[in-house]
Formats: C-alpha cells, structure tokens, sequence
C-alpha cells in the first residue's frame, strides 16, 4: 500500500513532529512491512531533517528550487501569503505526481480549505485523509465551498474531542468520515535517550525556576507569561523563568522583560533539541496559549513529571489536564497568579497523584497507539 503525506512548512511547528512520527509509525509497527510511505517535500522543508534521515522515510521533492529560504515568515498575513504561495507553486507538479504514482492514500496536515480544492483534480482512486486542527472559522462563504468539494475527501483525523464536536456540530462533512486521531508526541525511545541526557545535565540555571516552551509568537501569548512573571518576582523572588523557542516575538519580549526590570531573570534559551533536560528539572511548567490542539508541550510535560499549569484555551488543555492539573482562565493575569499561589498550596501527595494520572492519561498521545487508530483508518 502506497501513501504519502504532504504537510508543506516554513517554521519550527509541532505538526512537523506529528508528521514524521506518523510517517514512522507506518514503517515501525506493522509486523509485515505492507505500507511504502513517502513524504512530499514542497518547498525543500524536508531537507535535513533528523527524524527523516533517522529512520530512513522516503522523500519525493517535487521542485529542486527550495522556495522555503525566500517565503515571508512571521504574523498571520505573512503566514497566509506564504501558504497561498507554496499552492500556487505546487498546483500542477502535485497533481502531475498523484496522477502518475497513484497512491492509495494522501495524507495533508497543516493546509485545509486549499487541498480541499486540489482533490478535484486528483485520480479517483487516490483517497485523502484530512488532519482538521483547531476550530476553523466558519462563514457563508468557506462552508459552501466545503460542502461542495469536501466529498472528494476520504477521512477527516482531528486530534482532540472539541474539534470533532465542532465539525459534528457545524454539519461541514458527514459524520462517518471524522475520526479523533491523537497525534504521535510520545516517541518512548527518544525519550528515554533525552531523560537520561537530562540527568546528567548541569544546568546554567543555578536558582530555582518556572519553564515555558513553544514558538515566540502572538498564539503562545508570552507577553502573558513575563506579565506574570513579573508579579510573582515580587511576592517570590526565589524563582527564575527559562523561555524555550524561537520566533517573531523574540525581541519584544525581551524588550518587555528589560523594562520591567526582570532580564537578568528570565531566560530566553532558543531553539532546544533536547527539551526534556530543562523540564525535569524545573518547578512547575507553564503554558500561557491564546489556542492550541492539543499542545504538543503539555504532553512532554507530563511525561517528564513536570506539575502543569495551563491556560484553559481552546482546544486541547482540557482534555488532557481535566482535574490533574492547574488551568487558568484563558488570558487572566490576575487568575493565573492565584492558580499559581493554588499550586503552591497543593501538598505533595497530591501532586504526586496527578502526575500519575496525567502520565497514564497521555498514553494515547504515543507512536503505537497512533498506528493502532491510524491503521483502522485506513484499512
């Protein structure tokens, strides 16, 4: 069986990791190797990428100039701009390479409304799975367009319950083609690696300290967290913040951080391949997210017994700290601070109790238990 996955990109997303672990799970798990999985490489995004070379997944480029060094990056305008310039220069080499190899299956993550349309122009006999995250914006306009050409589509796969209930609900494809499929976080091998890295890790960071990771932009709401951080250096000046990322924020966010006088204590770290060496090892993590589906960090949170506080944003928070952790009203200041002084509060035990519910919770977010879903989906 035949599939490829076309998630073309420009930046440091987590969907990259969703993509890859998926692509290896095909490769990995079946007992006889009955899947060819290949991933379509846009814009030349795929090039070096650690996990693809790793485990040796096929690559098919589909131009050998790599549009991804000269595309707009940063804000949602220059984010939409470059999307509707990686389609417009894949249109006719994408669907010359589904009609030529004909795969049984297409898999597309990160681009929705567009490839809707490009199925129009695919062989019949190539189905496409459609990764839905988040609550898309519905109005007159893109609800007709997919109803009229979202019959093309084979499967829908969201990652959490609130978006399948919103597709549910909005009557955008009929019910029987939208599975929950939870994304591929938890890679046990690579954790394992990365822990024990961990342990023997020294870190810059001597003072005890609250920890942050995610891109440096609006979706991730730092401005939030240094506001925050700020409030709480005073009332507990034993605390550090490590900010983990890289992104179009960066330099306000340290302008920020500069003028209320807290630079010295907050950490701007970059880019990490190793998150789990500064998790393990801080008080509590933080997640300050206008939205997310789910949040892939939370997830590497808890799998490194790390207590969460979390904004209660749409669309994945929820669902997997439910009472086992700390959520905030979504964009409160004032109630994230009491959220914090609750943590402070909360006795070890209990603590201790919620990362052991947290961990068995996550469960579903590993590699074998995706396969295992995937494979129904498309057997």
């Amino acid at each position: 069986m035949k599939i490829f996955y076309w998630s073309p990109f420009f930046s440091n997303v987590a969907t990259i990791k969703a993509v890859t672990r998926s692509a290896t799970s095909l490769i990995k798990f079946p007992r006889e190797k009955k899947y060819k999985v290949s991933l379509i490489d846009a814009i030349g995004e795929w090039e070096q990428n650690e996990d693809i070379i790793k485990n040796k997944i096929s690559v098919i480029k589909l131009s050998d100039t790599n549009l991804k060094n000269y595309l707009p990056k940063g804000g949602f305008l220059k984010s939409r701009i470059s999307y509707l310039a990686i389609f417009f220069w894949n249109f006719f080499k994408l669907k010359n390479l589904i009609n030529k190899e004909v795969p049984d299956y297409l898999i597309i993550h990160l681009m929705t409304s567009l490839p809707i349309f490009l199925t129009t122009f695919f062989n019949p006999k190539t189905k496409v799975i459609l990764r839905i995250s988040g609550l898309p914006k519905i109005n007159i306009i893109r609800y007709l367009f997919w109803k009229i050409y979202a019959k093309k589509i084979y499967k829908v796969t969201c990652p959490t319950k609130k978006t399948y209930n919103f597709l549910i609900k909005n009557k955008i494809l009929d019910k029987e083609k939208i599975f929950i499929l939870s994304d591929p976080i938890i890679d046990m091998k690579e954790f394992s690696l990365k822990k024990k890295e961990g342990n023997n890790f020294v870190s810059p960071i001597k003072q005890k300290y609250l920890i942050s990771i995610g891109r440096l932009t609006k979706q991730k709401n730092f401005k939030l967290l240094i506001n925050f951080f700020n409030k709480l250096s005073n009332k507990y000046p034993e605390y550090e913040l490590v900010i983990i990322g890289e992104g179009e924020d960066e330099l306000k966010l340290k302008n920020l951080s500069r003028k209320l006088n807290i630079r010295k204590k907050v950490h701007f770290l970059g880019y990490q391949k190793n998150v789990f060496k500064y998790l393990i090892n801080a008080e509590c993590f933080i997640l300050t997210s206008l939205w997310e589906d789910p949040g892939f960090v939370i997830v590497e949170a808890a799998l490194s017994n790390v207590p969460i506080i979390s904004s209660n944003c749409p669309n994945g928070p929820e669902e997997i700290i439910e009472n086992n952790g700390y959520l905030f009203q979504n964009n409160n200041l004032k109630n994230l601070l009491r959220k914090f002084d609750e943590f402070l509060g909360t006795n070890k035990n209990t603590i201790y109790q919620n990362k052991l519910i947290l961990k068995k919770r996550i469960k579903k977010f590993s590699m074998y238990q995706h396969y295992k879903k995937l494979s129904e989906i498309i057997n």
